[in-house]
């Protein structure tokens, strides 16, 4: 999770690709149910369509990847993730609804403050030496 524009899509891009897994962007479950609606509600609303994509996906057995801004400890609580990335790599999003209602997460797994081409293999190590790989990361 993370601001529009801090990395989410080019991170996650590289994570399926080293754990096979299943990949959910927000902005193509978006696009698919025509759904642009970016108000606290809408972004709640979010959070439990990705989750039960999400939930679907690991009940058949598959690691899933999700990408997507998140912007609340609320919108964060209903998706549960089991494994929170936050790009914290930049300051401010390219929308200012969003900066403006985005909160810091409290607690997070991996904290990503910076852009660069190795972030994809430092978490699967690290995922793999703690044996974490088994639901879903965010």
């Amino acid at each position: 999770m993370g601001l529009p524009g801090s990395g989410k899509t080019y991170l996650a891009e590289r994570l399926v690709s080293l754990l096979d897994a299943t990949w959910i962007n927000a902005d193509r479950i978006r696009n698919m149910v025509n759904d642009w609606n970016f108000t606290a509600n809408g972004r709640l609303i979010q959070s439990h369509r990705m989750r039960n994509i999400a939930d679907f996906e690991t009940k058949i057995g598959r690691i899933v990847v999700c990408d997507f801004v998140c912007p609340t400890e609320e919108t964060r609580q209903i998706f549960d993730a089991d494994i929170l990335i936050w790009m914290d790599t930049i300051k401010q999003g390219r929308f200012e609804d969003t900066n403006l209602m985005f909160q810091k997460p409290n607690q997070v797994d991996f904290h990503i403050t910076e852009f660069n081409e190795h972030n994809h293999l430092d978490i699967v190590k690290e995922l793999s030496h703690q044996k974490k790989l088994t639901k879903y990361a965010q």
